[in-house]
């Protein structure tokens, strides 16, 4: 059997690369890590995580990367992985400037027998535009001097270690010469490894986290129905789910992220139509206004001191991008509230949207109104109702509080879990 070829660079330490590359350390690559953003690499130097996930402390603790804020320092790399952002512009249109950055840089040192693999979440189509432009740009053709693929990542946050170990690879490739490459990387892995086109597997990506995405959007027009025939959707998707065997209906929540917010708009760009996906969009960002105006029919905003519980994206994670409540604090500032406190327990000691970062016993202190925005561990639990006055009014799409509503006041809260009845 050959060598296998062992020199890794990783272009792009965000929340993809930096759990990639100290993983591939533990499988015995030299991984070189590239990034421009010098205090991100200041940071992974002196033995900091710029970011939570788990198990990424032990292994930073003891790695060997070498890094470097020059993306031609990956020429002495046999397999190229990039991993910046892709985002998606305002006008639903792919941003590839990062990839176009890269490609520019990347193309004077590339040289025979390297490989290289487009790891980003990119519009369809994307690894063929980066064969198009290396091939027009230098005198190397894909699939004989150089290797080119496209080889999604599907994992989620705090969980990458993890599902790096365990979920299947998926190797998009056009030609022999790119998948062989590919496949001799990931056997490494120790999990199954499927093979199609590059096409197809930008196309496995996308339908992943699109599919989740318009199950929740589902989910949240439920709720907006339901509250438009004043019924309570978290008994009703309880009483709907309980025994059933064709499917179940998901909870409503802020479905965002910068996965999940951008991915339809990958696949909606090339079409004229006003898709499903759209759709799906349309409902998922209409919920922080739902909830305001929601309250806003039961209570007014105006003139209270209103809380917000929770500021990321998702749950458990310190990660903001893409997070659905900063809209949902734009909507409480234009009812003009007299105060707005906010708590995110998983950030320290920074400023959101100018507010200070508080605790949760002193953000309820005084609230005549509390949104908890995301369903962070710290706020499932009632001693949160122990902390907050009499009268005050919750928004909890997440029930978080297990009060089986969405809007309520203290004093109307049901003390049971659930009011359903069931009887055999």
């Amino acid at each position: 059997m050959h060598e296998i070829k062992k020199k890794v660079a990783v272009i792009g330490l965000g929340r993809v690369g930096l759990p990639l590359s100290l993983f591939l350390e533990t499988l015995g690559f030299q991984v070189i890590g590239i990034d421009k953003d010098l205090e991100l690499l200041s940071k992974i130097r002196s033995k900091s995580m710029p970011f939570h996930e788990n198990g990424c402390d032990e292994l930073l603790e003891k790695s060997n990367l070498t890094l470097n804020n020059i993306v031609g320092s990956a020429a002495v790399a046999d397999h190229i992985i990039i991993t910046v952002g892709t985002p998606l512009s305002p006008h639903i249109e792919a941003d590839l400037s990062n990839i176009r950055t890269v490609l520019r840089e990347l193309i004077p040192v590339l040289h025979p027998g390297q490989n290289i693999i487009l790891r980003s979440t990119v519009a369809p189509q994307t690894t063929l535009f980066l064969k198009q432009y290396i091939e027009m740009n230098t005198a190397i053709k894909i699939g004989r001097d150089i290797g080119l693929s496209f080889c999604p990542e599907r994992l989620a946050e705090n969980h990458a270690l993890e599902e790096l170990r365990k979920l299947p690879q998926i190797i998009g490739s056009d030609d022999p010469f790119s998948r062989e490459s590919c496949k001799e990387l990931f056997d490494c892995f120790g999990v199954t490894v499927l093979f199609t086109s590059t096409v197809a597997a930008e196309l496995v990506k996308l339908f992943n986290n699109t599919a989740r995405y318009v199950e929740f959007a589902m989910a949240n027009q439920f709720a907006i129905i339901a509250d438009q025939y004043k019924s309570n959707i978290h008994e009703l998707i309880e009483m709907a789910n309980i025994e059933y065997p064709r499917g179940q209906i998901h909870s409503p929540g802020f479905t965002a992220g910068s996965c999940l917010r951008k991915d339809f708009g990958f696949i909606s760009e090339k079409t004229s139509a006003a898709d499903l996906l759209l759709a799906a969009w349309k409902v998922n960002e209409y919920m922080p206004f739902h909830l305001v105006d929601a309250l806003n029919r039961r209570e007014q905003v105006y003139g209270k001191n209103v809380a917000v519980l929770g500021y990321t994206f998702k749950k458990n994670t310190d990660d903001i991008r893409d997070s659905l409540v900063p809209k949902l604090i734009h909507y409480i500032e234009r009812c003009v509230p007299k105060s707005i406190k906010i708590c995110e327990p998983n950030l320290k000691e920074v400023e959101l949207q100018q507010y200070p970062n508080l605790s949760l016993e002193e953000t309820l202190r005084n609230s005549d109104i509390v949104f908890i925005a995301v369903n962070h561990d710290q706020f499932e639990s009632r001693k949160i109702l122990s902390y907050s006055k009499a009268g005050t009014w919750f928004v909890d799409l997440w029930n978080c509080l297990k009060c089986q509503q969405v809007i309520f006041q203290i004093q109307n809260v049901v003390t049971s879990t659930s009011n359903i009845n069931k009887s055999h």
